[in-house]
């Protein structure tokens, strides 16, 4: 799989999201995260390239994707169904579509900026009622700044809304570039301790509270979005809030853990195990809130 510049990989587009910014928006995921949280909701979107999901469930055993396939990369198996050699695929997406059952797919598809522009000025009459627009999301999606740029710019020339949502695990210069172009970061922070990040993502966050901060100084609206894991990181919000509040930052919003990420891992080709955890209540998650005003 070769990109240029104006091509991502993008593994889902949610249209009429009201979850990621104001009023209705679309909400475009792009495949390639450098975080490797425990706990993640989309682990489909760790790799930036397209990957392989397989549903036993659905599976009727006809051998269609096999004989599909121009690497030779499916095996049957009488335990896992399928049996997936990474080393021979040609990311070609055959397999896939010549499943009858649906019991395999493809996570991600190229995409250049015009496609993706055709696709999404086609609900900008929902936009401009209610103040909505387009939120960039992952995955990491500043990990491919030259697609982000141009979308951005784009997006802005058509008086679009635009949104980033981002854990900030990139070079400075990368948010220089889109700074012009973007009215709202949803800026995700983990935990506030160096050691405790490290354990829980994989990844150091210096860099992450560095940007943070650089980009608290340019004026630019932002919302700080924190994942409670109550296991793992529930411990860590006072020093987060602390740490907000002593820079200005204010408009704080808790996610609650679920699930989804388990049951999205376990149907992934290319093992991938992921720890289930407590998932937090309404209650409890208000509790948390109520610790940031």
């Amino acid at each position: 799989m070769r990109l240029d510049k104006r091509t991502a990989v993008i593994f889902n587009i949610q249209r009429f999201s009201v979850f990621d910014g104001p009023g209705v928006r679309t909400a475009v995921f792009l495949k390639g995260c450098n975080l490797r949280c425990l706990w993640c909701h989309n682990p489909e979107s760790y790799e930036r390239r397209p990957q392989l999901a397989y549903d036993r469930q659905k599976c009727i055993g006809c051998g269609s994707c096999i004989q599909s396939c121009p690497g030779h990369c499916l095996v049957p198996d009488p335990e896992a169904g399928l049996l997936y050699r990474r080393e021979g695929c040609l990311d070609c997406g055959r397999c896939a579509g010549g499943c009858y059952a649906r019991a395999l797919s493809r996570i991600g598809h190229e995409m250049t900026v015009d496609e993706l522009m055709e696709d999404i000025l086609e609900d900008m009459p929902y936009y401009r009622e209610s103040g909505g627009g387009v939120t960039f999301s992952g995955g990491e999606c500043m990990l491919q700044p030259d697609f982000l740029e141009e979308a951005l710019e784009r997006l802005k020339e058509e008086g679009i809304h635009t949104a980033v949502d981002t854990a900030g695990n990139v070079p400075y210069e990368s948010f220089e570039r889109i700074l012009p172009y973007t009215d709202l970061f949803l800026y995700d922070v983990k935990a506030f301790h160096e050691d405790v990040h490290r354990e829980l993502t994989g990844a150091s966050n210096r860099r992450i509270k560095e940007n943070l901060l650089r980009l608290a100084g340019t004026g630019k609206e932002i919302k700080i979005r924190i994942p409670v894991i109550e296991e793992l990181n529930a411990g860590e919000l006072p020093f987060i809030r602390d740490f907000l509040w002593e820079n200005g930052i204010r408009d704080v919003e808790l996610l609650g853990y679920h699930r989804m990420g388990v049951g999205k891992a376990e149907l992934l080709l290319e093992p991938l195990a992921q720890k289930a955890f407590r998932e937090v209540d309404g209650e409890s998650l208000k509790k948390y809130q109520h610790m940031f005003g």
